[in-house]
């Protein structure tokens, strides 16, 4: 899948403004979570939105106002897991027209967590069509 180069820069902004969750001392999963499942996600997820091209310093502010204070750190990941989380949340986004909360109810931040020292050399289809094989298999078992 060839994404437009728009699409690649949100990508990145978004894998940006997850190193900068980090960067401001903030709880990875809950970071995650929150974000995912915000109005700031959900604005990123339009076709067009103003806050897609506000950048990461800006859209972590928005998040942080709209959640009243994001929290501190507790648990805290990698700066490199947590850059591909961000993209390949974007990208999965782009990849199968899931929301950003349809996408995290998928693959949560442990989950993408655990995943990502196997799964950031794969293109980024291959880790997301992974990602929902365990998710699939995790439910089918229930």
């Amino acid at each position: 899948m060839d994404l437009r180069s728009e699409e690649l820069q949100l990508c990145d902004i978004q894998g940006r403004l997850f190193e900068l969750s980090l960067k401001n001392g903030y709880d990875s999963p809950i970071f995650a979570e929150t974000f995912m499942n915000s109005r700031a996600a959900s604005a990123l997820d339009d076709i067009y939105d103003r806050l897609q091209w506000a950048g990461e310093e800006y859209i972590l502010e928005e998040l942080n106002e709209e959640a009243a204070g994001l929290k501190k750190a507790g648990e805290t990941y990698f700066i490199e897991a947590m850059y591909w989380m961000g993209y390949i949340y974007r990208y999965w986004h782009y990849y199968t027209a899931e929301n950003s909360k349809e996408i995290y109810k998928i693959a949560d931040a442990r989950t993408m967590n655990d995943c990502w020292l196997g799964f950031h050399t794969l293109s980024p289809e291959m880790a997301i069509d992974d990602l929902k094989e365990i998710y699939r298999q995790k439910h089918e078992k229930i």
